[in-house]
């Protein structure tokens, strides 16, 4: 029985970064993916965090095709008829490579082409049925009638990761642990682009909105500025969407979020290039499975690496890092030619002591957090007439600004004692 070094299902970043480094060590690699090429099945929004990164990654990004840097972030509040925007800029962000906006089908593309170049075997349009198994140890895996055997499978294979379910490290679905996100890509000249989110050649805007965009459940929308297009979209809670009543298909939410008017003058004139779904994982510290097995690793959103953090959503990064992480381990695993989980566990404890484990377990009750109906309804729908009110002036004579403040966030229930705990996150005593 001939066997190879390493087989990973699944060409996402966490699949590619895995397989770019254990090319760098000569060994033997197969990725195996289900589309038609890398990043053919990947939707993410997206965005790229470098920093966290810069040190594992070494020369691996070299020459990718980014879009544009992020050098503005805002964050919109949507009410019903009203809205409200924080609009961040910074030199920081201009002068630093902070993150980056990628659209997947190219950038995935281009880093399996660097992959072939340097060795591996990437196969597309190759659907995995199942792990072949010797005992109690992962040995390689199953396509129709044929096998592909190894040393080490590494499990990229997404979100619901059928390798992860079948290896026994991966529980049941669970909704309130995934979202769903739906994705257009508009095409815009570069120049309308550039006036519309007042930036130049090369820098970009990254939005997140909150509220009305949901119709008051889990979830948010995203824009991201590209060189040539925008990829707008929103994402859902599946639980949330499961228990709205009446009920409401998430694909009509980014029909109704393109005719907002603080969006459509956005992507006004736009040309509709690609529209798409994904389930992401949503579940944080908590949802994270276990990571390894005899003969077998999990990586990337397969693993649940994804974090929500209200303010901005992170998970290619989480994905980037445990490729490498995973790829540093089965290199260890080959020197001293055990595979097994004593081995393997290598991979968890390299984890928690960068930023993939630490940030996760810093923000682990973030899920809680946002499992708030508030945030999604009461919050955007009160901040934005709180404004309103004190910028409009009609006939009547105008009420002091101060009352004006007072009177509405009394009468509103901003300052009830039970909102205030659970914003602030004060347990019961």
């Amino acid at each position: 029985m001939e066997k190879i070094d390493v087989v990973i299902v699944g060409g996402g970043l966490a699949g590619l970064s895995c397989a770019y480094k254990l090319a760098e060590k000569n060994m033997q690699v197969i990725v195996v993916e289900r589309g038609g090429f890398p990043g053919s099945k990947n939707v993410t929004g997206g965005r790229l965090y470098l920093l966290p990164i810069k040190d594992l990654a070494g020369d691996m990004l070299d020459g990718a095709p980014f879009e544009r840097k992020v050098v503005r972030e805002r964050w919109s509040l949507l009410g019903k008829d009203n809205s409200i925007s924080v609009d961040l800029m910074g030199e920081k962000f201009r002068t630093e490579d902070h993150s980056y906006t990628i659209l997947r089908a190219n950038f995935d593309r281009w880093f399996s082409d660097r992959l072939m170049e340097k060795g591996v075997f990437v196969i597309p349009k190759y659907r995995v049925d199942d792990l072949l198994w010797e005992g109690n140890r992962v040995i390689g895996i199953k396509a129709g009638d044929e096998e592909i055997y190894a040393n080490i499978v590494v499990a990229s294979d997404g979100v619901l990761s059928f390798m992860a379910e079948k290896a026994g490290l991966k529980p049941k679905m669970k909704p309130g642990n995934y979202a769903v996100g739906i994705k257009e890509v508009i095409e815009l000249p570069e120049e309308k682009i550039n006036d519309r989110f007042n930036v130049v050649n090369g820098e970009g805007c990254a939005q997140l909105f909150i509220g009305d965009v949901t119709k008051g459940i889990f979830g948010g929308g995203f824009l991201y500025t590209n060189k040539e297009s925008i990829s707008l979209g929103i994402v859902a809670g599946i639980k949330a969407l499961m228990e709205k009543s009446p009920t409401i298909e998430a694909h009509t939410l980014i029909d109704t979020f393109k005719e907002r008017y603080e969006v459509k003058r956005l992507i006004d004139g736009g040309n509709l290039l690609e529209y798409s779904a994904h389930i992401i994982p949503e579940g944080g510290y908590g949802g994270v499975s276990k990571l390894y097995g005899n003969g077998i690793i999990v990586v990337g959103d397969a693993a649940g690496f994804a974090l929500n953090m209200g303010v901005t959503v992170r998970g290619m990064e989480f994905a980037i890092a445990s490729g490498v992480i995973a790829a540093e381990t089965i290199i260890h695993a080959k020197e001293t030619d055990d595979y097994t989980e004593k081995t393997l566990s290598y991979y968890e404890n390299r984890l928690k002591e960068t930023f993939v484990m630490r940030d996760l377990q810093s923000f682990r009750n973030m899920p809680d957090f946002l499992d708030n109906d508030d945030l999604f309804t009461f919050y955007p729908r009160s901040f934005p007439d709180l404004l309103e009110k004190v910028m409009w002036f009609g006939g009547e004579p105008k009420e002091r600004l101060g009352r004006t403040l007072w009177n509405e966030l009394r009468n509103s229930g901003m300052l009830s004692f039970k909102r205030l705990k659970v914003l602030f996150g004060i347990k019961d005593i």
